[in-house]
């Protein structure tokens, strides 16, 4: 991300939710590692996506609150013990919105 960009607040995060799937996208947290946004190729113009991400702002150091809001809003897959088993919990929400 760049360095300039602002950093989302966590009062933020159920409106960024919020725009995020009324853009299209089904966004999920993957068990208490992270969240994806949902496969979005062919369904949701990037351009879209992109401007909610620079609106909102950075938002990885709310990872851990993210992942908590979409569970109590039943938005969630959750993983089994051994699929979890030794991972690290993994960055999202920095892809490249140039790629």
């Amino acid at each position: 991300m760049t360095s300039n960009m602002r950093l989302m607040k966590a009062s933020e995060i159920p409106a960024f939710i919020d725009k995020v799937i009324e853009a299209g996208c089904d966004i999920c947290a993957i068990g208490h590692l992270g969240y994806s946004l949902g496969d979005v190729d062919g369904k949701v113009p990037w351009r879209k996506v992109k401007r909610i991400v620079e609106e909102f702002g950075d938002r990885d150091h709310l990872l851990p609150e993210i992942v908590a809001y979409l569970h109590s809003i039943g938005r969630y897959i959750e993983l089994s013990s051994s699929t979890n088993e030794g991972r690290r919990p993994h960055k999202t929400g920095t892809r490249g919105w140039n790629e």
